[in-house]
């Protein structure tokens, strides 16, 4: 293990990092709230702890194995993170506990969107703009940017790109060369996220409420500058926005960048995952509608369709922006919407969960258990639209599927014996281990009520989320540390 690269790698994503720190100190000036100086200071910090990392290892330049590659991804999303929080301890305005302040910074940048905070419509423009911002980097994920900007610095990045992108087939490039594929992607999200903008405004945003929204609904976090999320705005054309943009972000990037470059849509009709995609979030949305006006929830038609559209969307992509309280929702509804979010969005997404592809793979693999108890001596394959899976693939989603169940169930009883009760407890698990953000019980609307204990097993459970379970995981092989 080459220890002393990846110190100095790290050093430099770590001063990278501290670029973050610029807009909030901005937007802090502009409205004069006062709160800059927390981000300048973090700035500052950002920069020297880089430069102390990367200055005796500068000359430590080597290849970097696929072990390396992981090791790097989980110790600078750790990290980051970790200079993420600094802000919100040193700010006066929320006044937060280290923990809470870890716990707001880590929901943020795995766009898990849960948070401790509550009056967030009271803090400062500066802070509101920074806790969107930490969603919208970590959306893409900023491993993927720094492997667009890491070559010029003479670091390669194929590793890193391989543990960090979403999905179960990570060999595939949308372009030749890997910095060209992370700034291909980049280019995609940027160009989501003006014209997600351009749309909120139109629909009766603010400019301020506009950018910090589309930040969040880009990178499919559910951060909102305001408590009652966008149920603050009371808007059926806010909500379509919303909804429109989530199901974008949701789908494989690499299908945008094919319709971007060939000008045709047809990539996406061709796509399976995309087909089940949508097959997916139209049946939530009819269950969700059918079921509210059936038990008359809502006085009208029109509000119960405004209210199925954006609810099944958000969750079930696990976006996480309220509208209303879902979990009162008559029947089975709530739990169903949770459950949806196991699912997610598609590969190499913003979206967590699971993903469709493994949970289309999954279905398809248990057809063909069925069908070879019927036909014993028939050879059967799993296809993926027209395209034979190879069984390592479908090995690897069995394994991911049992890695996370695991790890579901071992955070759950531990978040019972902090004391949470059990519905609680697995919609907390739930929604961090998703990147959902809210749950049900008493972690529906806020996680102030969870313990400093709870508070750190989910920041686990965010972090196994964000990063796929496998790349972090493969940390306690003690396979990983032989060289």
């Amino acid at each position: 293990m080459h220890y002393r690269a990846i110190v100095r790698i790290l050093g430099l994503l770590v001063a990278l990092f501290s670029v973050n720190m610029i807009p909030p100190a901005v937007v802090s000036l502009i409205y004069g709230d006062g709160s800059g100086l927390p981000f300048i200071l973090a700035f500052i910090l950002c920069v020297l702890t880089g430069t102390a990392m990367w200055y005796p290892n500068r000359d430590h330049r080597k290849d970097l194995r696929a072990k390396e590659g992981f090791l790097i991804v989980v110790l600078f999303w750790t990290v980051l993170a970790s200079f993420g929080a600094i802000p919100f301890i040193l700010l006066e305005q929320p006044s937060m506990s280290v923990t809470d302040a870890f716990f707001e910074s880590f929901s943020g940048l795995t766009t898990t969107g849960a948070t401790v905070i509550q009056g967030i419509e009271f803090l400062p423009h500066s802070i509101q703009f920074y806790r969107q911002q930490l969603q919208w980097l970590g959306g893409m994920g900023i491993i993927v940017l720094a492997v667009a900007i890491l070559p010029i610095l003479g670091v390669g990045g194929m590793q890193l790109y391989r543990a960090e992108i979403p999905g179960p087939v990570k060999d595939s490039k949308m372009t030749p060369r890997i910095a060209d594929t992370a700034k291909h992607l980049w280019y995609i999200y940027l160009m989501l996220t003006i014209a997600c903008t351009l749309a909120y405004y139109l629909a009766g945003m603010g400019w301020f409420d506009a950018i910090c929204h589309s930040f969040s609904t880009v990178a499919i976090g559910g951060f909102s500058t305001h408590d009652a999320s966008l149920g603050y705005f009371d808007s059926p054309m806010v909500n379509v926005v919303a909804a429109v943009f989530l199901m974008i972000a949701a789908l494989n990037f690499s299908l945008h960048y094919a319709a971007a470059s060939s000008r045709s849509f047809k990539g996406y009709l061709g796509d399976p995952e995309f087909k089940a995609f949508l097959f997916i979030q139209v049946t939530l949305i009819v269950i969700c509608f059918f079921v509210l006006v059936l038990t008359e929830y809502y006085t009208s038609a029109e509000e119960a369709l405004d209210q199925a559209l954006i609810q099944a969307v958000s969750i079930s992509t696990t976006a996480g922006f309220a509208t209303t309280d879902f979990s009162s929702w008559p029947s089975f509804l709530p739990i169903l919407l949770i459950f949806a979010s196991f699912i997610g969005g598609c590969a190499s997404s913003t979206g967590g969960g699971l993903k469709v592809v493994r949970v289309l793979l999954l279905f398809l693999q248990g057809k063909r258990e069925i069908d070879r108890l019927i036909h014993p001596k028939a050879v059967y394959s799993v296809k993926l639209g027209e395209r034979a899976m190879p069984d390592r693939v479908v090995e690897a989603v069995w394994g991911f599927f049992s890695a996370y169940a695991t790890v579901f169930v071992i955070i759950m009883i531990g978040m019972i014996a902090t004391g949470l009760d059990n519905i609680s407890a697995f919609t907390a698990t739930a929604a961090t281990l998703n990147n959902l953000g809210p749950g049900l019980g008493s972690v529906a609307a806020s996680y102030s009520e969870v313990t400093d204990a709870g508070k750190w097993l989910l920041v686990t459970a965010m972090l196994f989320g964000r990063l796929e379970i496998f790349s972090l995981l493969v940390l306690f092989s003690p396979t990983f540390w032989r060289s």
